[in-house]
């Protein structure tokens, strides 16, 4: 009898002490899911597709070289493309086109007709035009032939990531903004290979669209502020836009001091505008400039 109530206690505790536990573990298990997510949302998930797979491992270790793309998983026929697509929603599609049951591009129409949205990036050993044509007519977004080397892969992903950045954000005001995309689609694959050393593909994208999404014209610190990232690494970047005809300069006289270099991104059917001179500027200001 006496021994009752402790033994109550005892059961009550550990009850509060497992409950407790399991609070903790489900916390735990939803930050964790909380940052898979997270994870998830700043990577471009790649399914690759490939009937050998000595082949489809290759491709996958090169994929998985380039941020920020990671493979999420490997098909072999176009009936296994089909359902992974259904179950991991990538973002890319890496599609060969002699698969064992159907030819590759059969499978894109069943994935529409699903309703995935997602990319699709031709790998193949098909030079038969009728099959470039066909690729050209699904929407693809790439076709790179067997043999290639990783630096032939690794330019088509960052054109393809810069590419699918600049889609995502563009805020379409007119014209300009719809031929400024599609000029992006049939960009060669070398353009982000053309980024100076130090530059990388992915600022220079945030970079872009920052300016693009810009009202009015930024200084290289209002630019930083903006993107996040520090006032001398965005005026690296503001100057090799201006450098390649990509962003044109303005200049903002104050009442003393060098004039403040301003940024806009250039839409190349406008000429550049003049710099906005005071009528008390001072002469040969541009050049020290």
């Amino acid at each position: 009898m006496n021994g009752a109530p402790g033994g109550a206690d005892t059961t009550a505790t550990t009850a509060t002490a497992e409950s407790a536990d399991t609070a903790d573990t489900a916390e735990r298990a939803d930050r964790s899911d909380r940052s898979d997510r997270s994870d998830r949302s700043d990577s471009i998930d790649v399914l690759v597709v490939d009937d050998d797979f000595m082949v489809a491992r290759v491709h996958r270790a090169f994929v998985d070289r380039v941020e920020p793309f990671r493979v999420v998983g490997v098909a072999s026929t176009g009936e296994q493309a089909a359902r992974a697509v259904d179950e991991l929603h990538p973002d890319l599609v890496l599609l060969d086109l002699y698969l064992p049951d159907v030819f590759g591009l059969d499978v894109i129409p069943r994935l529409r007709t699903a309703g995935h949205d997602c990319d699709v990036m031709v790998i193949s050993a098909a030079r038969e035009t009728d099959a470039v044509r066909g690729a050209v007519r699904h929407g693809v977004v790439d076709y790179l032939l067997k043999p290639f080397e990783f630096d032939d892969l690794r330019a088509r992903l960052e054109r393809y990531a810069v590419q699918r950045g600049r889609v995502l954000a563009t805020v379409v005001h007119g014209q300009a903004d719809v031929d400024r995309v599609l000029a992006g689609a049939a960009a060669p694959a070398s353009a982000p290979a053309t980024l100076p050393k130090g530059l990388s593909v992915e600022t220079a994208a945030l970079i872009e669209r920052t300016l693009r999404t810009a009202q009015d014209t930024l200084s290289a610190a209002e630019c930083a502020t903006l993107a996040g990232i520090s006032r001398v690494s965005a005026r690296r970047y503001l100057e090799h836009f201006h450098s390649i005809g990509n962003a044109e300069v303005t200049l903002r006289y104050g009442a003393a001091g060098r004039p403040e270099r301003r940024y806009r991104f250039r839409d190349h059917g406008r000429p550049d505008r003049r710099p906005d001179r005071r009528p008390d500027a001072r002469p040969g200001d541009e050049a020290r400039t």
